[in-house]
């Protein structure tokens, strides 16, 4: 296995990942909220609508590097649906965490949570790679495809809950 050609394709992503996500806080308004645009980009400020953030971007990574890839590292599709999870999975925990402790959220923290929750779901996944971590590829497309049809579901059916709410808006 050639390490190198992984770690390459890891920071191209992570880069990616960092400018995509930031654009994709943007994009909605500038579509003039179009539906479709909605699927992907951030609609408010909930956490929710952040996780997207990292996961469409690290989603079209993993797509375009399974291609690339995916033969060489046979393992390259599980290890990075765990980075994507692992990532969405830190966003969550250090929003409520910090949150709950200092009574409010911060904008530069949320932001930089952002940048580290994409860096360690990188890292995992590169290390999973040249690891040679076993799983089975099917269920990493399973996993991914709930996500998808998650993001899309609760972006348009919003459920009542915290995760789901905007904290800019009074209730």
């Amino acid at each position: 296995m050639n390490n190198k050609k992984i770690r390459k394709y890891q920071i191209i992503s992570t880069i990616f990942t960092f400018i995509l996500g930031t654009l994709l806080h943007f994009t909605y308004k500038i579509s003039g909220e179009n539906p479709i645009v909605a699927i992907f980009s951030a609609t408010n400020e909930s956490v929710f609508e952040h996780l997207k953030l990292v996961f469409f971007p690290m989603l079209i990574t993993t797509i375009i590097g399974y291609f690339y890839l995916g033969k060489e590292y046979k393992n390259f599709l599980c290890a990075k649906t765990f980075g994507i999870i692992v990532s969405i999975a830190f966003m969550i925990t250090f929003f409520y965490t910090y949150t709950g402790i200092i009574g409010t959220n911060i904008a530069f923290i949320d932001i930089t949570s952002f940048f580290i929750s994409v860096l360690i779901g990188e890292i995992i996944s590169y290390l999973l790679i040249v690891n040679n971590f076993k799983c089975n590829n099917k269920l990493a497309i399973a996993i991914l495809l709930i996500l998808v049809f998650s993001f899309i579901f609760f972006t348009f059916n919003t459920p009542d809950f915290g995760i789901f709410k905007d904290p800019t808006l009074k209730n």
